[in-house]
């Protein structure tokens, strides 16, 4: 048996113990991760917002930078992301240590409770100072009007080129011994695919959600039918350049 092989068996076999033993946990470690994500999507939109009035072109550098060190937390502090578990249970599918009907269960469960992460603390920060001050020129109304503005199909290629990026972190910090490795891996992989503005479901939920809550009115695109057409879009585009592109890939290597 690989290495590879090894940890993802008994990844699953841990992830799949916790949601069969007790569902509040796993929803809790579930909320964390969203949390943690939309923990660090918030600070580096402010941060993405103070540099670009000197620096514009950095802006989008900041962001990406801190946006990065929330999957860092949701690693260190085992949350459970949607993303990451597309590459794990769908290759537990594959080597039949569980059901595709499980996956799928998991996975739904898993996401929504994400998304009540994302929404708590983007209620959260909204209620502070800060976040009372943003206006329609802020560097997260922009990107969000810009995502919903997005066809169907960039949606669902972008959701496949992200998660990529994502489980390769997710490997990364899986398989190298070095701390500081495991790191690099992890920075820059999420570092690579929110520079290229690719579309990660969890992130949009902070995104979305920090966007929802704000003073801001008139988002363009901001309704619920529209929300929901990227969100689904962006999930399966991102269970298959997870589960299938990494996960089932590299199970078949």
């Amino acid at each position: 048996m690989s290495v590879f092989q090894e940890k993802i068996e008994a990844a699953c076999a841990k992830k799949v113990a916790l949601y069969d033993e007790s569902l509040a946990r796993y929803a809790l470690r579930s909320i964390l991760a969203g949390a943690f994500l939309t923990m660090s999507t918030a600070v580096g939109i402010l941060a993405a917002d103070l540099i670009s009035t000197q620096f514009p072109s950095l802006a989008r550098f900041f962001f990406t930078f801190l946006f990065a060190i929330g999957l860092i937390y949701v690693l260190i502090f085992n949350g459970e992301l949607a993303t990451s578990n597309m590459m794990y249970l769908t290759t537990g599918a594959f080597y039949k240590k569980l059901k595709w009907s499980k996956v799928t269960q998991m996975l739904l469960y898993c996401t929504f409770f994400n998304l009540v992460g994302a929404i708590i603390l983007a209620f959260l920060f909204n209620q502070s100072f800060t976040y009372g001050q943003l206006t329609d020129k802020s560097f997260v109304i922009n990107a969000v009007q810009l995502k919903l503005g997005k066809t169907d199909w960039m949606n669902f290629i972008e959701g496949i080129t992200a998660n990529m990026f994502v489980n390769m972190a997710i490997l990364g910090y899986m398989l190298l011994k070095s701390e500081g490795a495991k790191f690099f891996v992890a920075l820059s992989a999420i570092f690579m695919f929110v520079f290229l503005i690719n579309e990660h479901l969890i992130a949009n939920f902070a995104s979305f959600m920090l966007a929802g809550f704000s003073p801001v009115e008139g988002i363009k695109g901001f309704t619920l039918v529209n929300i929901l057409r990227q969100w689904t879009v962006v999930f399966f585009g991102n269970w298959l350049g997870g589960g299938l592109f990494i996960g089932i890939a590299y199970a078949w290597l």
